[in-house]
């Protein structure tokens, strides 16, 4: 198969610092531009901000000298142009929905930063098009793909800290300042949608498919109308739980402890480990303690390459269907309990 040509919509901090320098060691995929939006599609019949608009433009020309490739002057042009077989779609998580399903209609497919969307009943929508389609449909939590997550799980495997009792699961960092959109309701901000997700998501990847959220709380402050911190547990048939905790206005925190019955398991960066960095797991039993020192991988690279085995398998894109709703379900039930 020929490279899928991939264009982002928006560029955006994390396309410019992650997926350019992920897709340029990418075998199977190629970029060909950046769009940045137009007047309109910000605003619509609104009065627009012209140094806002600017600014969006420069950004997209400064890919172009970086990166090379192709500059796009509308989110409209780079969905209808035959040199683009996919969109990465890195837009504040409000805009998911929208032009997640403009990408999919357009006969895209769609490579999306996480969440997928803010709820359930559009990300059902999303997926259904994809479905019919046969477009592939990719949810970028990429941490999953990072090689300690396949070391942890044959450790445990192994029995090398006997039966599993408990997994503690922590993410958290400083607050960011109002102006971020992780603060901003309507851009599709509060924790559970950023830091939160990634908990849970990894909690159902240790937890297997009978995993349920139980005691699921969110708290906030008074001068934001976004959910700051929470914490749940969750369960699986064998009675294996899971205690997830995150926040966005935390001392820095992204750890994972496996408590069990003859030792314990534990890294600090198993969901933010960057390009080059060297995780350390630790591990103590009946037999001391050790520091097993991991190569540097690329997790952003990695998922990429999901996302093209999502376009070229059928299989792969029904199991990454699943994937999606599953976890946006979790976030949905979270929400309503």
């Amino acid at each position: 198969m020929e490279k899928v040509r991939i264009g982002i919509i928006c560029p955006s901090e994390i396309a410019f610092r992650r997926f350019m320098p992920a897709i340029q060691k990418c075998e199977s995929a190629e970029y060909i531009g950046v769009a940045h939006a137009n007047a309109n599609e910000w605003y619509g019949d609104s009065n627009p901000d012209e140094k806002l608009i600017l600014s969006e433009k420069e950004k997209a020309e400064n890919f172009q000298k970086e990166y090379g490739g192709k500059v796009f002057d509308s989110y409209a042009d780079l969905l209808s142009s035959d040199d683009v077989d996919a969109v990465y779609l890195p837009l504040p998580p409000a805009l998911h929905y929208r032009w997640g399903k403009k990408v999919l209609e357009a006969g895209k497919h769609l490579f999306l930063e996480k969440p997928s969307t803010i709820s359930f009943e559009t990300t059902k929508e999303l997926t259904e098009i994809a479905e019919e389609n046969d477009l592939a449909l990719h949810e970028n939590y990429m941490f999953q793909f990072h090689s300690q997550i396949d070391l942890i799980k044959k450790e445990i495997e192994k029995g090398t800290i006997g039966e599993v009792r408990l997994y503690r699961i922590a993410f958290g960092f400083p607050f960011r300042g109002k102006n971020d959109f992780r603060y901003n309701k309507e851009l599709g901000g509060g924790a559970l949608l950023d830091c939160g997700g990634y908990t849970v998501k990894l909690a159902s990847i240790l937890l297997g498919e009978t995993a349920e959220i139980y005691v699921p709380k969110l708290n906030y402050r008074d001068d934001l109308d976004v959910d700051i911190y929470g914490s749940a547990t969750m369960i699986n048939d064998s009675g294996v739980t899971a205690q997830l905790s995150f926040g966005m206005d935390n001392s820095y925190k992204c750890e994972l402890e496996v408590w069990g019955s003859t030792g314990t398991i534990f890294t600090n960066r198993i969901l933010t480990a960057p390009v080059g960095f060297e995780p350390i797991v630790t591990i103590k039993n009946a037999e001391g303690e050790k520091n097993i020192t991991l190569s540097a991988d690329d997790s952003f690279k990695k998922s990429i390459e999901k996302f093209v085995e999502c376009i070229e398998h059928e299989d792969v894109r029904k199991q990454t269907y699943s994937e999606i709703l599953k976890q946006s379900e979790f976030i949905d039930k979270f929400e309503r309990k």
